[in-house]
């Protein structure tokens, strides 16, 4: 095991924060995994620490035939964001921005770098990407925050990565990944392993974020240089492991072990695994998720569990107000699994409360909230 410190730039006079990184196994092929990036969503974390122990012995066995590179706490600034004892990791305090939003976006750079570079043999076309796509990020001027200090360091590890699993989780939800639609076919073992109950699919889910911010590219780039061969050379996820409060030992311990099954399927890690079930969730465009917002304001019931099969129509929570006595009822405006819910029990303007997968596009533009 190599461990990697950065120091992030811009940190306050007297004070210095460090991104930490391990680096696992040698080989060929490599996997970037990420925890925490949402300093709040502990979940990946915890994951995270059961990976690195499975890998050190791994990699003590001699199991590992690629690159393992592990980010357990992948966002140094937001960890330490606390508020009267409530962390707040989503937003940085300083530019009130999103911490995974706006991800460097290397497309038109590589495209004006790589004319008349690429052929037709594949493999060599990867590597000629990947090496561009470093020199695109060395090249950048200095960072002018130190958030996009971090953005810049995360992107430069994960850009020449075969596989890249980025843990998240929602407030309360159930496991679900988010990913290209081009690259499904590639992540359905992962679902299966992990036992997703939803996938959500768009190619451009809007805001950059980092999953996006590694697969994206590949895609932009065969669309076009038509002529040459390139394939998807970047398996790149969103994993939502489960709510915020879902780090039980044994269930964050289970997802390590699917996590790395899916990485010898992968090639990664040699030795018996056992079989991915053949089971797997149904994907569904990201368009096709329905935010539900209260009309006022109130203490909200839920009506439905997390997980629960609902109709167009179908009551999902209820809103009173202990004042006025308005009552309302939200429901379903997709036939779909109930996926994700707010932890807080009072409504806010603008705030979703529940989230529907439906397998129809009912929304346009930007897909992501913040």
């Amino acid at each position: 095991m190599q461990q990697i410190d950065h120091i992030l730039p811009w940190s306050a006079c007297g004070t210095q924060r460090t991104l930490r990184l391990f680096r696992f196994g040698n080989g060929p092929r490599k996997a970037y995994i990420q925890a925490s990036l949402h300093a709040d969503e502990l979940p990946g974390m915890r994951v995270a620490v059961a990976l690195k122990a499975r890998l050190t012995e791994l990699e003590a066995q001699g199991r590992l035939t690629g690159v393992i590179e592990l980010v357990p706490l992948a966002n140094p600034i937001g960890i330490g964001q606390m508020l009267q004892a409530t962390h707040q990791g989503r937003f940085e305090f300083s530019s009130g921005k999103n911490f995974n939003r706006d991800f460097p976006a290397l497309t038109e750079a590589l495209i004006r770098r790589l004319e008349g570079r690429l052929g037709k043999d594949g493999e060599a076309n990867v590597a000629i990407i990947r090496r561009t796509m470093l020199d695109i990020l060395h090249d950048l001027p200095a960072a002018p925050s130190e958030l996009e200090g971090l953005r810049r360091l995360l992107l430069q590890h994960a850009c020449d990565a075969d596989v890249v699993l980025d843990l998240h989780c929602d407030f309360e939800s159930v496991m679900l990944l988010y990913a290209l639609p081009q690259n499904w076919p590639r992540l359905r073992s992962l679902a299966a392993r992990l036992a997703a109950e939803a996938a959500l699919l768009a190619e451009d889910a809007g805001g950059n974020a980092f999953d996006e911010a590694c697969a994206l590219p590949w895609v932009k780039l065969a669309e076009h240089f038509t002529q040459a061969n390139i394939p998807l050379a970047c398996i790149a996820t969103t994993i939502e492991l489960r709510g915020m409060a879902d780090t039980e030992r044994e269930r964050c311990q289970a997802d390590a072990e699917h996590i790395l099954a899916y990485l010898a399927d992968q090639g990664l890690v040699s030795g018996p695994w056992p079989e991915a079930p053949t089971h797997c969730c149904q994907a569904t465009p990201f368009a096709g998720a329905q935010y539900a917002y209260a009309e006022h304001p109130g203490v909200v019931s839920y009506l439905q569990p997390l997980g629960a099969q609902v109709r167009t129509g179908d009551p999902l929570f209820e809103v009173i107000d202990p004042l006025s006595d308005r009552h309302s009822v939200v429901r379903a405006t997709t036939d779909g699994i109930l996926y994700a819910r707010e932890r807080l029990r009072f409504a806010q303007p603008g705030l979703w409360l529940a989230k529907v997968a439906g397998s129809l596009p009912i929304r346009h533009g930007r897909l992501l909230s913040d």
